[in-house]
């Protein structure tokens, strides 16, 4: 108890360095430049300082109760040693007194005939029996101390337990549960497993008839689910970070060139549906109908969601100019072009489902994967996606 009650002191007085530097730190008053504001920036509105202050806190009252149980423990260790003494004495006496009580039995004197020599060994017997009697009263009493005493040990155990608990409820981080953990891990892979869902349901759509309403509705879901993992991302203040000081500084390490194609390819992601949608907001503004009449709100909003639809079911079938251009130059490229735009979105869909387990699986996480998926993703961008979007962009704005 004494050297887990100094550990656990030092232990929170290093919490407690660590929060008094952490603070300083925070102030900005102690470290300055552009690493102490990426920093703080991260750190800020977290709950690092107050875990580190609330867990040393946490400590300091756990020792507190270590140090009054290894007191109690030390008293009834004592108490429990004299008790051990007094029971080795109380069996060596009862032991003794069992041995008289046999010799008493066997006098020959008990087998003769009523006199004086039967009764006095008669009256040597009873007395014998007495006295194991009374040592074995006395070592029962011995024991039903020491029984006492282990039940007052584990009731004083229970309690030092319960306030070692209670110590660090709601001051000590608590071990999150496998909920928590699901949570905590949806929430900061947020952006990525959009971009994945996004990308399945896109080789869904591919995959179905040119121009059905089915392929329409899931275009309309991986583009608003693109939207949602750009957003994502461009709120997360490193990835912000990482674009704002490679272009600020020309840093173009491996994670601006991560984040950028990420950012770029869930906006190019995004493009169809917000195209669709685009090209059906003029008939929610249109008040007269093709006959004059005028349009209610419900019949202007139906007839912009047709018209939306109608514009997605459009845009399941784009050409890449790029690729047309580069076949009808070199016509022999026909097959390598065709099977680059064929690989496109399972490229994207390996490279995100990789992505994922990565960031389940610490053995998967792996910088060179990690980069050759990123080149993945940046070669089918340009020739592919991009070129895919110029197409998209010539039907919106020229119908």
């Amino acid at each position: 108890m004494r050297g887990l009650h100094k550990k656990l002191a030092s232990c929170a007085e290093v919490l407690e360095e660590t929060h008094g530097l952490v603070t300083r730190l925070m102030d900005g008053s102690y470290w300055t430049g552009d690493a102490a504001v990426a920093f703080r920036e991260e750190l800020r509105g977290g709950p690092l300082a107050l875990n580190l202050r609330n867990a040393a806190h946490s400590l300091r009252k756990a020792a507190g109760q270590l140090v009054r149980w290894e007191g109690e423990l030390d008293d009834f260790q004592r108490r429990a040693g004299r008790l051990d003494a007094d029971a080795r004495d109380a069996r060596e006496a009862l032991d003794r007194a069992k041995g008289r009580a046999s010799q008493a039995r066997s006098a020959p004197a008990l087998d003769e005939e009523a006199g004086l020599r039967h009764d006095d060994a008669q009256q040597a017997l009873t007395q014998a029996n007495a006295a194991v009697a009374h040592a074995q009263a006395d070592l029962d009493a011995v024991l039903g101390r020491a029984r006492k005493l282990a039940a007052e040990h584990e009731e004083k155990a229970r309690h030092r337990a319960a306030k070692i608990h209670a110590a660090t409820r709601k001051l000590a981080p608590q071990e999150p549960g496998f909920f928590e953990k699901s949570l905590a891990w949806l929430t900061d892979n947020l952006p990525d497993i959009l971009s994945w869902t996004a990308a399945f349901i896109g080789i869904i759509a591919l995959s179905m008839a040119t121009g059905g309403t089915a392929a329409a509705v899931l275009l309309l879901s991986a583009s608003a689910l693109s939207a949602g993992a750009m957003a994502g991302r461009l709120a997360d203040p490193a990835v912000r970070a990482s674009l704002w000081d490679g272009f600020r500084r020309q840093e173009f390490d491996a994670d601006f060139w991560s984040n950028a194609i990420a950012v770029t390819a869930d906006g190019l992601g995004m493009l169809p549906g917000l195209g669709a949608v685009a090209k059906g907001t003029p008939a929610l503004m249109r008040g007269v109908g093709e006959a004059g009449e005028a349009l209610t709100a419900g019949q202007r909003l139906v007839a912009a969601g047709d018209r939306t639809m109608a514009s997605a079911r459009e845009f399941t079938d784009l050409h890449n100019p790029i690729t047309i251009w580069v076949t009808e130059k070199a016509p022999r490229l026909r097959p390598a072009v065709e099977a680059t735009e064929a690989a496109a979105p399972w490229a994207g869909f390996a490279t995100a489902s990789y992505g994922l387990a990565a960031s389940n699986f610490d053995a998967l996480d792996n910088n060179a994967a990690a980069n050759i998926g990123t080149g993945m993703d940046g070669y089918f961008l340009g020739p592919v996606n991009v070129g895919e979007t110029i197409d998209l962009a010539r039907r919106v704005f020229h119908p």
